[in-house]
């Protein structure tokens, strides 16, 4: 019997091998949080496809919605951890959500095997085009001096720009009236309009209107400014260097992952973003591809941990003042 046992657990382990040695033997789903067309899947669709090739499996996009991309993720990180399922992440989901949406079904630092970072999408603090302010500190003066009769721009507790827009309040001290709308595309268009004064948001979302002038760019909180944007400041260059902010993007799979399997994956990442053609995209797009310390596994989950830790405190007071 003990011989039999012994053998039949061989047989197992062999077959686990063979298993990862083997994979991917059928297409991989990504589980993309946020609706087709938006940034997170802009993202994860040029990366899917050299993901794709470097695995000799196509990498399908599933689109699962709500809850400020609470939602797809949890569906993904209770899936089983075989590789063939994975998740495209971003700031909210594994930072910022933890703050916002209390019974969350994950830990973003604990719940998942970190494949890497695939992009970053930098923030922009923006104002409907007749803002008085003529630079950002002008600009912050105006906010702090009329307080709730500024009206802020966001779209939904758990969005980007809400979540950014939170921080910049919390760091200037200003309070405007916060403005709820559903979705990035109705807060631009009324801010386009001059009904609301200003939002913080991606820049993937906002770049066409500031090149077209119909709305103003008052900085981008990134370290260097964008070669899309190039006329615009960055944070620090305006006077508020402590707001540097970035919606990035990150593959991750559920907890539990084969080792052979996330090195697979990850290599297949690393392809992608080495492709000169997806640089090419994902810069266009006003993106930012990972420098070498910010990439794998290890940068990864270092990046969630301190996003946890920096977002929140400065949400829950916010959700503690504004129920």
């Amino acid at each position: 019997m003990r011989r039999a046992l012994a053998i039949g657990l061989l047989s197992a382990l062999a077959a686990i091998g063979a298993a990862a040695d083997t994979y991917p033997q059928r297409p991989i789903t990504m589980v993309v949080p946020f609706a087709a067309g938006g940034p997170t899947d802009v993202v994860a669709r040029i990366v899917a496809e050299p993901m794709s090739r470097a695995l000799g499996q196509q990498v399908v996009i599933e689109n699962v919605t709500g809850a400020g991309g609470t939602t797809g993720i949890t569906r993904a990180s209770q899936a089983s951890p075989d590789g063939y399922t994975i998740m495209m992440g971003h700031m909210g989901t594994h930072g910022a959500a933890p703050a916002l949406f209390k019974g969350l079904k994950y830990d973003p630092a604990k719940s998942f095997d970190p494949v890497g970072l695939a992009a970053g999408t930098p923030i922009v603090i923006v104002a409907k085009k007749g803002f008085p302010a003529q630079d950002l500190k002008g600009f912050i003066e105006v906010l702090k001096a009329r307080g709730p009769a500024i009206n802020q721009a966001h779209a939904g507790v758990g969005s980007v720009s809400h979540s950014t827009g939170v921080l910049f309040n919390s760091q200037t001290g200003a309070k405007p009236t916060l403005v709820v709308y559903r979705g990035t595309g109705p807060a631009l268009n009324d801010l386009m309009a001059d009904q609301v004064d200003f939002m913080t948001d991606q820049i993937v979302n906002v770049a066409p209107q500031i090149a077209g002038g119909t709305i103003k760019a008052y900085a981008i909180a990134t370290a260097e400014r964008s070669p899309s944007l190039p006329d615009v400041p960055t944070t620090k260059e305006a006077g508020l260097p402590g707001y540097e902010v970035s919606a990035w993007n990150a593959v991750f799979a559920p907890k539990g992952l084969p080792a052979d399997v996330r090195a697979k994956l990850v290599a297949a990442l690393d392809t992608a973003l080495k492709d000169p053609a997806t640089t090419k995209r994902i810069l266009e797009l006003g993106g930012t591809v990972p420098k070498e310390a910010e990439a794998g596994p290890v940068a990864l989950q270092a990046l969630v941990e301190r996003e946890v830790a920096r977002w929140t405190p400065v949400l829950r007071s916010a959700v503690e003042t504004n129920p």
